[in-house]
């Protein structure tokens, strides 16, 4: 019999209508439940509540509804048990969850023993820890489904309490949001959602269906809202999959379900676009390359200032395989940075200022180490030719800036300014146009002569007349200011 045919039958398309609601559910709630720490506390909560579906089976006999009040009862009483010993007890809070989940599971597992002993009573214990989907009811797919339901609509309703907790807990509390409250809330939902899941996966697989697929989300992605929706498809992807793998192996098909979504786990944890193993080893071998070609051209720049800057020279100071500057060079000659052809070498225009980058970005941060950090001249080398590599033009300004503009590196070395022209100035604007002024200038006086005009920067103006003397602009309305052309050629500026 293929598969086909064997999820026409009417406890296939239960089983397949019950794996989908808990995949979803679990995948989603799983998410808070990983961001919190709580990994731990669910897989507490999920061996915690058979103690609950044990009583609830000897009070109200095989009823879906004592199973599902006593389950949450338990759940509950155990999620209490945990905070009340965490916050009063000098116990380790991973301890704390290890003696509660341990001493209610034993509870459960004894009293499933005591009354199995009864003639005519039959509870099998391996159905509750691995579960039984091929055996699920219409009851507990209705039951499934309304808790599947209500758990995506709370998270829905309460999402901004729960961001707000997850994420800023002093600042959820000095907003008047209880965060105890909500970690209570949580709690319950979690207890629902291991209640619905007994019968697909059982207590012991339930941990795997909530930690999993969310924890796979969060490697495809940092935004909430999106690892929300990404972890509820792995959730529903991994609990199909998994069942149609037990049906074609004809296994369980619980710790198929767990399987499956490890499975799609690791192919996140190599494949992943920004934190996967493939893509780290790429980004680390693309880094590695870059900083090499970087070191390449400031030691020709270097070379090229002392009017010594020789193949041979250059491999003696780099201090590697002639074959790793060569690949280097054909880059550089490439970016028109040097003009390297058959062994002569020289540094073009365009190299000399990428270098000047360079040393400027050794220099300011040498002397941020001096005069922010209060380390020697001896301790900062080191740091300057690592952090050289990774700063960014913005940062460079702000560190320049941050420290009053230094001329010099506490070596005595001049630090090369920004020379660069903007890449748009007030001059290439035209009458009637409107823009704003740019945060950094090229250097501080331009920035002084705005502030002496009334001009300052991130604020909309208006050019209303270009004349012979300059440019008359109109800054929110206020007072027309002239500026000379020979500064307006000078000032960044950025369109509205």
């Amino acid at each position: 019999m293929n598969l086909i045919e064997i999820l026409q039958y009417e406890w296939a398309i239960r089983a397949l209508i019950a794996s989908a609601m808990v995949g979803v559910m679990c995948g989603i709630l799983g998410v808070f439940i990983v961001l919190r720490n709580m990994s731990l506390i669910g897989d507490a909560l999920s061996h915690a509540i058979l103690p609950g579906v044990v009583f609830g089976f000897m009070i109200a006999g095989y009823s879906l509804l004592g199973f599902f009040t006593g389950a949450v009862i338990a759940g509950l009483i155990s999620a209490v048990a945990i905070t009340w010993i965490q916050q009063n007890v000098k116990t380790k809070n991973d301890a704390a969850i290890g003696i509660v989940f341990t001493a209610m599971f034993s509870i459960g597992v004894m009293a499933i023993s005591w009354i199995s002993r009864n003639e005519g009573v039959h509870l099998d214990l391996q159905d509750f820890l691995f579960g039984n989907v091929l055996g699920v009811s219409s009851e507990d797919l209705y039951l499934t489904g309304f808790i599947m339901l209500y758990v995506l609509v709370s998270i829905v309703v309460f999402y901004r309490y729960l961001f707000a907790t997850t994420f800023q807990p002093v600042i959820a509390e000095t907003m008047g949001i209880s965060v105890k409250t909500v970690h209570y809330f949580l709690m319950l939902l979690l207890s629902f959602a291991v209640v619905a899941s007994l019968k697909s996966v059982g207590v012991i697989l339930v941990v795997a269906m909530l930690i999993t697929p969310a924890s796979t989300a969060l490697l495809l992605s940092d935004r909430l809202q999106r690892v929300i929706l990404i972890a509820g498809l792995i959730g529903l992807l991994s609990a199909i999959l998994g069942l149609v793998f037990a049906i074609l192996f004809e296994t369980t098909p619980g710790p198929a379900m767990a399987v499956t979504a490890t499975l799609i786990y690791l192919l996140a944890v190599f494949f992943a676009p920004q934190k996967g193993l493939v893509f780290k080893y790429h980004h680390k071998r693309k880094t590695k390359k870059r900083i090499l070609l970087e070191d390449t051209l400031k030691q020709a720049y270097k070379l090229h200032e002392a009017n010594n800057l020789t193949f041979n020279n250059l491999l003696e100071r780099l201090g590697i395989s002639a074959n790793a500057i060569q690949r280097s060079l054909k880059v550089l000659n490439q970016k028109g940075w040097v003009n390297y052809t058959n062994n002569t070498l020289a540094i073009t225009t365009e190299g000399v200022a990428q270098a000047n980058r360079l040393v400027r970005a050794h220099r300011l941060w040498e002397t941020y180490q001096v005069a922010e950090m209060g380390l020697n001249t001896e301790q900062i080398h080191d740091d300057a030719e690592m952090f050289e590599h990774f700063l960014t033009d913005e940062m460079l300004d702000e560190l320049e800036q941050g420290l009053g503009f230094p001329t010099v590196d506490p070596h005595g070395s001049p630090i090369p300014q920004k020379n660069s022209t903007p890449k748009l100035t007030l001059l290439q604007l035209g009458e009637n146009q409107k823009a704003i002024i740019t945060t950094y200038q090229l250097n501080e006086s331009i920035s002084t002569q705005l502030w002496q005009l009334g001009i300052v920067p991130k604020k909309e103006f208006l050019i209303k007349n270009i004349t012979e003397s300059g440019y008359e602009i109109e800054q929110n309305g206020g007072e027309i200011v002239t500026i000379s052309k020979s500064l307006a050629a000078k000032i960044g500026v950025e369109k509205v």
